[in-house]
């Protein structure tokens, strides 16, 4: 006998409470394997593969693309045993014990699901119980037994969202036949009376409605041919203002908008600015790159740079590497950088971040970067590689913008803003030059320091895009 189990959205983790549907895998009426993914969902944080801890036929599916489901609700409902029920032959009685023995083991494997737990989720089910088998008598020759016709499957449903014939519950339909029939024919299930045990829904049900429907279909079709055209005089009408799009905010976007929000209610934040001259910067990174040999190496970024002059920066100045505890009233200064920076992706801006960043070189921090855009890129960031930050980089300059005042990721306490490197007009060495030029500017929070000790970070940072060599104190 079938058994109908049904899959809840698990808990993804990352304290995330909701997920929305981007893609379904699997059709109802598909066979599924076990862990087999079933449904694609993006969180706050991250789009995932939700992977099935059950084998057997898809029964039923809760939830459109594009809507939004709270960990805990259902996700799919699974017909356990019922491939074996529908693909298997009709078995004689003397074969029927044998079966049932060898089936049984089977069934009870896929219905205790894979063993795999996902966050918060368990996929272990109690055992289906075992019928037992009684055993023939020894030296008793077998009679040949009577072919028995096969019984349509009864399916026990559970309780889940959706109506069918006014009652709550799945579709009862086991056979991936049946249910391809009426795909292929556009027969909604749910509209139908099954005729077999316990209203499961036969492939004779299915066959009854599509008669009908075509019936329907050519007495409408005679209908409209009898009807004489009417030609309607043009009226005119006055052309109806355009209604405004609605937008939901969810997914990534919802998250930003509620951490932006958090920011500018709780934080007192100040911007402080300056423009830095960045040609020997540049250079520098021109000469790294240009070294080969023992001395050679991966192509290192200016960005990469940047975050290396933060970590030696907040080395100087740790307050700024650091959190406000609200309840207790506290100002906790944070033992290791884990630097966040900017990305901005289809799916809206995401912030990855480059973990233990102040024991990393330059060439180490440019790895992880361009490991973490690609993965952000592709949507394949997890929610673990998107929190946890404690200082963040912005670098707007690739968006050809010299200047911002931006808002600080809650619940770090300050982000260093980076525009774009140009050629401008700069006194160099007492004669007006063309030099590269970039504008600096820190949004801090001022709770956790004063004027003063931001303006001494964001001047060393200056110092250091001007002055490479400043860095060498550091290393």
């Amino acid at each position: 006998m079938a058994q109908v189990l049904e899959f809840k959205l698990p808990d993804l983790g990352e304290g995330l409470t909701e997920a929305e549907i981007v893609r379904w895998l699997v059709e109802v009426g598909d066979v599924v394997a076990i862990d087999q993914p079933v449904v694609e969902v993006e969180t706050a944080k991250a789009m995932v593969e939700v992977p099935c801890p059950y084998g057997g036929v898809v029964t039923a599916r809760f939830g459109e693309e594009g809507s939004e489901l709270p960990v805990g609700a259902p996700l799919l409902t699974v017909a356990v045993g019922a491939t074996e029920a529908a693909a298997s032959p009709a078995p004689s009685t003397s074969s029927a014990s044998g079966a049932s023995s060898a089936g049984a083991p089977a069934a009870e494997e896929s219905s205790a699901g894979s063993g795999n737990v996902l966050v918060g989720y368990g996929t272990g089910a109690p055992a289906a119980r075992r019928r037992r088998i009684r055993p023939e008598r020894v030296g008793t020759p077998a009679a040949p037994a009577p072919v028995v016709e096969p019984e349509p499957v009864p399916v026990a449903v559970p309780a889940a969202t959706g109506e069918v014939n006014g009652q709550q519950g799945p579709v009862a339909v086991v056979s991936p036949l049946v249910r391809r029939l009426a795909r292929q024919h556009e027969i909604d299930l749910r509209r139908l009376t099954g005729s077999g045990p316990d209203g499961l829904i036969l492939r004779a049900d299915v066959d009854s409605a599509i008669r009908e429907a075509e019936e329907a279909a050519r007495a409408q079709t005679r209908t409209a041919a009898a009807e004489p055209a009417v030609a309607e005089a043009p009226t005119a009408v006055a052309a109806a203002p355009a209604a405004a799009e609605r937008i939901p905010l969810r997914g990534v976007r919802g998250a930003v908008a509620d951490k932006l929000s958090r920011s500018r209610s709780e934080i007192p934040d100040a911007t402080c600015w300056v423009d830095a001259d960045a040609t020997e910067l540049m250079a520098a990174r021109a000469a790294m790159n240009a070294a080969s040999g023992p001395s050679g190496g991966p192509k290192v970024s200016v960005l990469a740079l940047l975050a290396r002059i933060c970590t030696a920066a907040l080395a100087r100045y740790p307050e700024l590497n650091s959190t406000v505890d609200t309840a207790a009233r506290e100002i906790v200064r944070l033992p290791g950088v884990h630097l966040g920076f900017a990305a901005q992706t289809e799916r809206g801006l995401v912030v990855p971040v480059v973990r233990d960043a102040h024991t990393r070189n330059a060439e180490s921090i440019g790895a992880e970067i361009a490991r973490l855009t690609e993965l952000a890129r592709t949507g394949k960031l997890s929610p673990a590689q998107l929190t946890g930050g404690t200082f963040t980089l912005n670098n707007y300059g690739v968006f050809g913008v010299d200047g911002s005042t931006p808002i600080i990721n809650h619940p770090e306490a300050a982000m260093l803003g980076v525009g774009r490197i140009m050629p401008k007009p700069w006194v160099y060495n007492g004669e007006l030059a063309v030099r590269q030029v970039v504008q600096l500017s820190l949004t801090f929070d001022h709770r956790v320091c004063d004027g003063g000790t931001a303006g001494g970070f964001l001047r060393y940072v200056a110092d250091c895009v001007e002055q490479p060599a400043v860095l060498l104190r550091t290393l």
